[in-house]
């Protein structure tokens, strides 16, 4: 019902309707008393008729009033009169969020401003424990002063119906229709903003709110709506099934902001941004860096919480203030409370991903004296590089001559980092100069550490831990494997104060006997530290620390006595480690670390034509997808996904007709790159139960035993690395092929005869990365990728080989796949186009083809699937990226002071 201009309830006099949606019109009033305007919400008429909602509605509207933030929509009071029940709102002037973008997409430095205060109207509200419920532009007021005024907070919870109504209606944004105030009707106009959890009508938190807050951003930078449809159907569908279109973000949007809206929108809400507080930050962070200037506050709290950039920039003040005054004295600017700031890889980069390692974390490391921290990143389709930031800067600067660098480590003095590329381990000034080679024997490295007597230790393969002087020379074993205990490995060292002892971690086929050690330079020690799958370091005054799960532990320890005390306790949660094993944490001796997730490679399975449009959906849910084949039939997907609680990988079995999954090939480790026999009746694997990769061979339908088909005895007789990835299953089922690191640090395409194990024969070694190994149908023919002319290309050989080869390839490829007829050829382009080459009889090689831009996950490895072929060539299913860019690495200053709280 209308009211006329002049209408009076209670002292406010309208003067004039100015909206109307689901929750009631809208009109501006006068405060006769108090000589204001304000804004009269009507409630609709189905709400007023109910008297125990009137009531709930008034204890509600109390909670929402007692928000007081200028970046919120006050609420003044409840009007009565009569039959007719109103809200009394501050009245805001200027256009709304929906006004704006509806003149087409905001600018990166007005839009940020804007996401930074409608985050801290929602953080305010977080803290008063209030959600909103229905975020969207249309509630989202830019007054002329630039002031920014969230509309209608918490509304959508203070309007729900009482508990007899349908719980799934409860959960929704505002009711947009009468007939839904009776639990009966549709959603309309605010589903685009509705998280996936309040789409199924499941319970919601805040994290609903954060949901929408990444929907709202992405819109301002785009114009569009990351998920739309023809109607609330469609949309809700979408936000279900769909991820956002990626590549409508402005290119110049900084990587921060990208991950920030990335973390909002993960649909599993225990993957998503979890405090509105930390996207606030990176806002925060992304304005620092377009502004040049850095203005902010220290953060105080739990250390398991610290997060952002604030607090950085408080640093960075007081750093230059003393640059001007003194020296500066690093450790003392670490006393007081602990501080956390987050880094990102630099603008137009990602952090590096290692070819040979399926799950895998940032590489980098703090400084011994805690001023700088070096990572590894690469431009998309580039070589990785090193990178130096000065925690006292917000930049970050490469470091020249460090193409494909890994394990970065830095001398006892700051002054020198050491890495390891092609095979070698090298160092570098800090500050910039030139490389010098320290060993030229160091392949499929694991980890490395220096010592203050200028010696570097490291682990590499399937043999010990070896020694070599800074200033070059032979390496020197100073452990030994002990086969008794069937050890396989010795890999991640860590050099402790006294520059005598290290850790290092030990794998092999006893569980039992797998950790972390303390060892020393003589070889007389060698005691079982920690019991736990991963790499540790010693953090000053005198802590272990380590990842277990998904979960940063730290320990205490007497490095004198080489003992543990007490219990682990919980540092950080969300940590990663890598599949060889690391974890991802580096210590100061100030009192200073730093830690990273997981870099996540997020996809959905989905079925394209050979124009690229989307047909359907093969997986049930986005994940960490590493590996993927089909049946022969087509009619079962074997898959592996990365388990992000545990950071450990199984093998899935999905049947596509039916829609069932189950899991049929697990290890505490890790269990991936399946292969069917040509009959479909067959899997085999590679798994890594006890820190050894072996592959194994399996009945396809998911009961029985596995057994070994290549076991460490057996590589180990032929001098194989560990970093064994199964590509192909020939045709006739005799020969398996697989990749693993050669003499140098590349890869080689090896054979392994089923039925003679202990007989496995390089089928390619060169210098180069030889990878993908793949048979042609007839089992004739082998396609492979190789970098041998510099970048990545596909070629065909014979099976056996021959002296006749063949490019395939004309401008960069990788990843080969035959079709089921031999007539094809498919394989990835630099910019990950799927390119298709036709084979002729000889063979005879066409011309690539472009068939549509795929968006897979970047980066060329050995151990992924991106993409197989349906055996007609006419469909693909193709894993579909999902997420934006990595985790950050997080830096913590004087991360003890945490642990007294």
């Amino acid at each position: 019902m209308a009211l006329a201009p002049g209408t009076r309830l209670g002292v406010y006099e309208v003067i004039a309707q100015i909206g109307a949606g689901g929750m009631g019109e809208v009109y501006r009033a006068r405060d006769t008393k108090l000589n204001r305007d304000v804004a009269l919400k009507i409630l609709p008429e189905a709400f007023t008729l109910d008297a125990d909602r009137i009531a709930r509605f008034r204890r509600e509207a109390q909670v929402l009033a007692s928000l007081n933030h200028p970046n919120i929509a006050a609420i003044y009071g409840f009007e009565d009169s009569g039959s007719t029940h109103a809200l009394v709102l501050e009245l805001v002037e200027g256009p709304t969020m929906a006004d704006r973008i509806a003149k087409g997409p905001i600018p990166l430095d007005e839009a940020l401003p804007i996401a930074k205060q409608i985050a801290e109207a929602l953080e305010a509200a977080h803290e008063h424990g209030i959600i909103h419920r229905d975020l969207k532009p249309a509630n989202i007021k830019l007054r002329d002063d630039g002031t920014v005024k969230v509309l209608d907070f918490g509304l959508a919870k203070a309007l729900e119906p009482a508990s007899h109504v349908r719980p799934d209606l409860s959960n929704r944004p505002t009711i947009t229709t009468p007939a839904m105030m009776t639990g009966v009707g549709t959603i309309l106009g605010t589903a685009a903003y509705m998280s996936p959890e309040q789409a199924r009508g499941k319970a919601t938190d805040r994290r609903a709110d954060i949901w929408a807050f990444g929907c709202v951003l992405f819109e301002m930078l785009t114009g569009t709506r990351p998920f739309d449809g023809e109607d609330t159907t469609a949309t809700l569908a979408r936000i279900i099934e769909r991820e956002p279109e990626w590549r409508a973000l402005p290119t110049a949007t900084p990587a921060v902001v990208r991950s920030l809206i990335a973390r909002c929108l993960k649909k599993d809400p225990a993957l998503r941004l979890r405090d509105i507080a930390d996207g606030r930050f990176q806002i925060e962070e992304a304005l620092s860096n377009l502004s040049g200037s850095i203005a902010g506050t220290s953060t105080v709290g739990n250390y398991r919480q610290w997060s952002g950039w604030i607090a950085a920039a408080l640093f960075l003040g007081i750093t230059l203030f003393l640059t001007l005054r003194a020296p500066v004295n690093y450790t003392s600017l670490s006393s007081g409370e602990p501080i956390s700031f987050q880094v990102f890889p630099p603008d137009k980069t990602v952090f590096s991903v290692a070819i040979n390692t399926t799950v895998n974390v940032p590489s980098f490391a703090l400084a011994p004296d805690g001023h700088a921290l070096v990572f590894s990143a690469e431009v998309p389709g580039g070589r990785s590089m090193l990178w130096v930031r000065p925690l006292d800067d917000v930049s970050s600067r490469q470091l020249a001559g460090t193409e494909d660098a890994q394990d970065p480590l830095w001398s006892p003095d700051s002054r020198w980092i050491g890495f390891f590329a092609e095979g070698k381990l090298k160092k570098v000034p800090a500050a910039g100069g030139a490389v010098q080679v320290i060993s030229a024997t160091a392949t499929d490295v694991r980890g490395g550490a220096w010592g203050p007597d200028d010696g570097v230790l490291f682990g590499s393969g399937t043999a010990p831990i070896v020694r070599v002087s800074a200033s070059g020379g032979t390496t020197t074993p100073v452990t030994v494997l002990d086969a008794a205990r069937q050890e396989g490995t010795h890999r991640y060292p860590y050099v402790l104060p006294d520059g005598h002892h290290f850790l290092y971690s030990v794998l092999g086929a006893k569980q039992d006997q797998n950790g972390v050690y303390v060892g020393s330079l003589d070889g007389k020690t060698k005691r079982l530290t920690v019991h736990v799958n991963t790499s540790a370091v010693y953090a000053p005054p005198g802590y272990l620390l380590f990842v277990d799960g998904d979960s940063l532990l730290g320990q205490d320890f007497d490095a004198e006595r080489l003992d543990l005390k007490g219990q682990p306790f919980l540092v950080a949660e969300h940590v990663g480690r890598t599949s060889a094993f690391m974890s991802a944490v580096s210590a100061s001796r100030t009192q200073r670390i730093a830690y990273a997730g997981t870099i996540s490679q997020r996809g959905r399975l989905m079925w394209m034509d050979r124009k690229g449009t989307v047909l359907s959906s093969a997986s049930a849910a986005e994940g960490d997808y590493t590996d993927f084949r089909l049946s022969p039939d087509e009619t079962r997907l074997a898959a592996s996904l990365v388990d992000p609680r545990t950071n450990t990988i199984d093998i899935w079995l999905t049947d596509l007709t039916r829609g069932s999954t189950s899991r049929v090939a697990s290890g505490s480790l890790l269990a991936a790159s399946a292969l069917w026999s040509s009959d479909g009746t067959q899997l085999v694997f590679r798994a890594n139960k006890n820190g050894i990769i072996e592959f194994y061979r399996r009945s396809a339908a998911g009961g029985g035993n596995e057994r070994a088909v290549l076991s460490f005895d057996t590589y180990r007789a032929v001098e194989l690395s560990q970093n064994l990835i199964p590509t192909d299953w020939s045709p006739d089922g005799k020969y398996i092929v697989f990749s693993a690191p050669g003499q140098g640090s590349a890869n080689d395409l090896w054979l392994l005869p089923l039925g003679k194990e202990g007989q496995t024969a390089k089928f390619i070694a060169s210098p180069a990365e030889d990878l993908h190994g793949n048979f042609s149908p007839d089992g004739r023919l082998m396609a492979y990728t190789s970098n041998e002319s510099g970048k990545y290309e596909i070629y065909v050989e014979t099976v056996p080989r021959s002296d006749r080869k063949w490019p395939v390839s004309t401008s960069g490829g990788y990843e080969p796949r035959w079709r089921a007829d031999g007539r094809e050829i498919y394989y990835l382009s630099e910019d990950r186009k799927l390119m298709a080459v036709s084979v002729g009889a000889g063979p005879s090689f066409g011309i690539p083809q472009p068939l549509f831009q795929t968006h897979v996950p970047e980066g060329v490895t050995a151990n992924r699937t991106h993409y197989v072929p349906s055996r007609d060539g006419q469909r693909f299913l193709v894993n579909m990226a999902t997420d934006a860019v990595a985790s950050p690495i997080t830096v913590v200053l004087n991360w003890t002071a945490g642990l007294k709280k």
